[in-house]
């Protein structure tokens, strides 16, 4: 030990022992990674008894050796060349094999695991993005249970950790597009399993991801101003103008639904100005912006400036997320409603009934109902009727 406290690890000091609740995660620190790449047993061991709190005869007993082969393995004046005591020791200290130099059964497994679940998450979002997150959320809920169980098994390498975090966030946003309100904040508590990971590792890109769609969910869960904390800070992490623009939309939509004008403003105008630098997505593109502003404005209390706009909607220059075209049909049948443009207002919501039924979205179907209320009640029925279609189907 140096008068710091730290052990050194070939000529470095190691880093305190992180919280007792991170343990197990300690093969996924950058200076873990350093270590395991090497392949030196004697750092490796030495590093698994700094995290743990573990002497010499401990980390033995644990392996089956006396404190003085482990002193020598440490300093190098030994060496464990057969198989099966290195995958002995790999699986003790919950390595995969592969870090010791052994391929096996188990360790073909583990990749092809972590491969398995790369493709998973992709093509999940790509199912959830073209109106099937149904799809996605059958495709996700059995790769996060195979996540949780291995890490629950002490096995938390730094892939594992962040293919579980990348699960939960595309499961939760998933969830948030088929759950009716009532039940959004089961959505949002599945964000928010991400964040220990993101915050844990202290990647900012990660970070700044995680909040974003974490923060999303809670507004659409209702709970407004923890949304907007949270994408503020995911925009403070923002390592770049493409990821900050990502965020920024849903900013402006949770701003809005606080009924923060002043801040909706800002939001706005700076999403408006990156518009004309940043490449387009399904989210950050004028056709999204202008629903977006619509809404706010409604919200905070200026429904005249959305009702002037409502005819100035964008067409759209690029393919945007099917879900994206219900929510901009019934904001503006909201607003026509206000405008008392009852006949238009009707045309959006039959519309959005039909689409948001195909696409089994609930939540799009009780928004419905709120902007048809009493004034449109023939919508009002229409989206009632194909919401209690969709949950017997779930009962049955």
């Amino acid at each position: 030990m140096d008068g710091t406290g730290k052990e050194p690890v070939g000529g470095r000091a190691l880093e305190p022992r992180p919280p007792s609740r991170f343990a197990a995660w300690h093969w996924a620190t950058s200076q873990a990674q350093q270590i395991l790449v090497t392949g030196d047993l004697g750092k490796i061991l030495r590093l698994f008894r700094a995290v743990h709190g573990l002497n010499q005869t401990e980390l033995g007993h644990l392996l089956g050796y006396d404190k003085t082969y482990v002193s020598a393995i440490e300093l190098g004046k030994r060496t464990v060349e057969d198989v099966g005591s290195r995958r002995r020791i790999a699986d003790q200290l919950r390595l995969p094999p592969h870090l010791l130099g052994i391929t096996d059964v188990a360790d073909t497994d583990h990749r092809a695991m972590l491969q398995f679940g790369e493709s998973t998450v992709r093509l999940a979002e790509i199912a959830r993005q073209s109106g099937h997150a149904t799809e996605a959320v059958a495709e996700l809920w059995p790769l996060v249970a195979r996540l949780e169980a291995r890490l629950e098994d002490g096995h938390a390498e730094r892939e594992v950790l962040y293919l579980l975090a990348r699960a939960r966030v595309g499961l939760g946003v998933a969830l948030g597009n088929v759950l009716p309100e009532e039940r959004l904040a089961t959505a949002a508590r599945w964000t928010g399993k991400s964040l220990p990971i993101a915050q844990y590792f202290g990647d900012r890109a990660f970070s700044s991801s995680a909040l974003r769609m974490h923060g999303n969910e809670l507004r659409k869960a209702g709970m407004k101003g923890a949304a907007v904390h949270r994408l503020q800070h995911a925009a403070a992490l923002a390592p770049d103008p493409a990821a900050r623009a990502a965020v920024l939309p849903l900013l402006a939509r949770a701003a809005g639904s606080l009924g923060d004008g002043t801040l909706f403003d800002a939001v706005v105008s700076e999403t408006a100005s990156l518009l004309e630098v940043v490449e387009h997505t399904s989210l950050f593109n004028p056709y999204a912006l202008h629903e977006i502003r619509l809404r706010g404005l409604v919200a905070t209390g200026r429904a005249d400036i959305a009702i002037r706009l409502i005819e100035q909607a964008p067409i759209p220059t690029m393919t945007v997320a099917p879900q994206w075209r219900v929510i901009e049909l019934i904001t503006v049948a909201h607003v026509r409603l206000l405008a008392d443009d009852r006949d238009g207002a009707t045309t959006c919501l039959e519309t959005a009934v039909a689409e948001a039924a195909r696409q089994r979205l609930p939540h799009q179907l009780q928004r419905i109902m709120r902007a048809a209320g009493d004034r449109l009640p023939a919508s009002r029925d229409a989206a009632g009727h194909a919401l209690d279609r969709m949950r017997q189907e779930m009962v049955a």
